[in-house]
């Protein structure tokens, strides 16, 4: 399983209320290779199933953002939370 604390810390520094990044970025960030499920939609929606305390999930939430994979399929876009 990825530590994903060092995306929570970028997201933490980020100041734009909306920003996508790809996942080529978010491996670089991680400096780990993500999983296969993060293909999945289900897999970045901090809105589906809070209940289910996943790290990824965890850390966009514990940064100030929401996240979306986008229909590429190779790309998440993160909200700031309100």
């Amino acid at each position: 399983m990825n530590d994903y604390s060092a995306l929570r810390d970028y997201l933490k520094r980020q100041t734009l209320p909306e920003f996508t990044l790809s996942f080529d970025e978010i491996e670089a960030i991680i400096d780990a290779a993500l999983p296969r499920a993060a293909q999945r939609a289900s897999w970045w929606d901090t809105m589906r199933a809070p209940e289910e305390k996943m790290p990824q999930r965890e850390a966009c939430i514990d940064g100030g953002y929401t996240a979306t994979r986008l229909a590429d399929g190779k790309r998440v876009r993160f909200r700031k939370m309100k």
